[in-house]
């Protein structure tokens, strides 16, 4: 495919804080240091940020899932390939360019 892929992901721990935000962080870092575009749901305390669209969804070449509950709407990434990870999964640099490694990989 030309140009630039498109991941989207979720990210959603337990009490919706903490691990939320920083897996979401993490991951979009990891996500761009690989040379893709990268949009990133928080499904925290306070409710969903960051909502992926539908316009989105039909542009993603593919989907992270990093989330320790389940996610609100995850029947939407059906159609898209996806990998379903834990928080602590995407939780460091290293760890979080692992998945994504393992994404490209699987769509290219």
């Amino acid at each position: 495919m030309a140009g630039k892929k498109f991941i989207v992901g979720v990210t959603a721990c337990q009490i919706g804080i903490a691990h939320t935000f920083m897996a979401a962080e993490s991951l979009q870092r990891a996500i761009e240091a690989r040379g893709c575009e990268a949009k990133i749901e928080t499904q925290g305390a306070t409710g969903a940020e960051n909502v992926i669209t539908d316009e989105d969804l039909a542009r993603a070449d593919a989907a992270i899932i990093a989330a320790d509950v389940k996610i609100k709407h995850g029947e939407r990434f059906d159609p898209i390939p996806t990998l379903n990870c834990k928080t602590n999964e995407v939780m460091t640099a290293e760890t979080a360019l692992s998945v994504v490694d393992e994404v490209l990989e699987a769509i290219e």
